[in-house]
């Protein structure tokens, strides 16, 4: 338990002795529960300095409260806040102890929640040794260079060149506070107050919450089942920027051909329109070689001063790192620069020399490697499962690809009604609603999106089969 600080603890100006000011202040503090139940107090000699009283004073307190139930005393270790108090002494503010009954709260990271990997599966013994490797480094300890470690971002550059076809230098790469950052930062940087943005939809919830909280308007294109995004309400579209998923576009799986994405590359030229590229999932596709990035694409057709790319390491590593990165247009990396020293400085600098260790030293690409093939395999254990236990009441609409499934279906119950009896087990779903907006297209189907990353492959059927019983 953390150490109480005696922190604001003041004795009242009472006509009483100078030990009952203090036991009635530290009294106080216990019954508000601003002491936690279980929490170390200082010394007696530490109180007796900080108030400036007698030692002989606090002792005296910490024994009436020992005595009356309020501290715990432990031999050679000192006096403790007790779990239970005495009750005639709560304050009506304070249920007694028991009668409240709270539900315990639902593990975010449960079976099928969308956005999460394979948490068990991450080499967490050869990570902490990385951050050991770097932890005792006072270099790291100052500030740091606001883009983002050097071989870090040398690192993330040459690894995007081989593996998205990514044409940038490290002088083009910022490290972030995760993908939602580089978002912010890509918005703020190429748009003016009154700009809109074009946005997928069904789409991302992270990025519509930027757009609003820039107050930026929100332009919907429609993403269909199977065939995907409307190209040609992005082309008749009068938006500043178009903000897009081409390698498995989120929530609804679809993906964009090389002859769409230079079509749109054409469009940003030709009209000078800003294209934020969001890699998502570009690492885990099952059914054919994942296509190159727009960026890559860029330079063919003269557009590489238009389109931003971003990408993310919590779905490859695990969620808690919370580190992505922004390959900016040459010509507009200072202007992002500035926006990031703005919102929040340079980047924690100990986890950016670990990662940039892990991916030069080879444990990325083999933790990449290993992930696909794992999550191909509990890909085609969930269709599997979806097929036996549903049968022909939902159809699976999202592409092999990436750590989630899209389901429809059409019947009695709701998306928003399955996804509640789902929590009701412990099960987290998300309704297709959810990534909807008041001017999305209107559909005649119901939809949820299932996340398979961090359930066991074998525990994928038994969760299905719940899953069923109640649809």
């Amino acid at each position: 338990m953390q150490p109480i600080d005696i922190g604001d603890l003041s004795l009242a100006a009472e006509n009483t002795s100078l030990q009952q000011q203090l036991f009635n202040a530290i009294r106080s503090k216990i019954v508000a529960s601003l002491w936690p139940k279980g929490g170390k107090l200082p010394s007696t000699r530490k109180l007796a300095a900080e108030l400036n009283i007698s030692r002989n004073t606090a002792i005296s307190v910490y024994e009436q409260l020992a005595a009356e139930g309020y501290l715990q005393a432990k031999a050679g270790s000192g006096y403790y806040v007790a779990v239970e108090l005495p009750e005639q002494y709560l304050s009506q503010d304070v249920e007694p102890s028991g009668t409240k009954v709270t539900r315990p709260a639902l593990d975010v990271n449960a079976s099928f929640a969308p956005g999460v990997p394979d948490l068990q599966a991450f080499p967490a013994k050869k990570w902490g040794k990385l951050l050991q490797r770097h932890v005792s480094r006072t270099t790291l300890l100052g500030n740091q260079d606001l883009q983002g470690d050097s071989a870090l971002r040398q690192a993330l550059a040459d690894y995007l060149s081989s593996s998205r076809s990514v044409k940038c230098d490290s002088e083009q790469v910022i490290i972030t506070s995760g993908a939602q950052q580089a978002l912010t930062i890509s918005l703020m940087a190429t748009l003016s107050a009154n700009d809109s943005v074009l946005m997928e939809s069904p789409g991302y919830i992270q990025m519509r919450k930027v757009i609003q909280l820039l107050g930026h308007r929100s332009q919907s294109v429609n993403i269909a089942p199977h065939t995907g995004i409307d190209l040609e309400a992005v082309f008749s579209s009068e938006a500043s920027a178009l903000y897009i998923t081409p390698s498995n576009q989120y929530p609804m799986g679809t993906t964009i051909n090389v002859e769409q994405r230079i079509s749109l590359l054409e469009w940003a030229k030709k009209n000078q329109r800003w294209i934020i590229e969001d890699d998502y999932d570009s690492e885990f596709q099952f059914a054919h070689r994942p296509y190159p990035s727009l960026q890559g694409l860029s330079a063919d057709v003269g557009a590489e001063q238009q389109v931003l790319y971003i990408g993310s390491l919590s779905k490859v590593m695990f969620n808690g790192l919370r580190l992505g990165y922004l390959v900016a247009p040459k010509g507009l990396v200072d202007r992002c620069l500035a926006v990031k020293d703005a919102l929040s400085g340079d980047s924690p600098t100990h986890v950016q020399a670990a990662l940039a260790d892990f991916i030069v030293e080879g444990d990325f690409l083999r933790h990449i490697r290993k992930m696909r093939r794992l999550y191909k395999q509990k890909h085609e254990r969930m269709l599997k499962a979806i097929s036996t236990h549903f049968g022909d009441r939902v159809e699976v609409i999202s592409q092999p690809a990436g750590l989630h499934v899209t389901l429809r279906w059409k019947g009695d119950i709701s998306e928003v009604q399955w996804c509640e009896a789902a929590k009701e087990r412990g099960i987290i779903l998300r309704p297709l609603s959810m990534y909807e907006t008041q001017d999305s297209s209107a559909r005649s189907w119901q939809g949820a999106v299932l996340g398979f990353g961090n359930v066991s492959l074998d525990g994928i059927d038994e969760k299905i089969a719940e899953l069923a019983d109640i649809l």
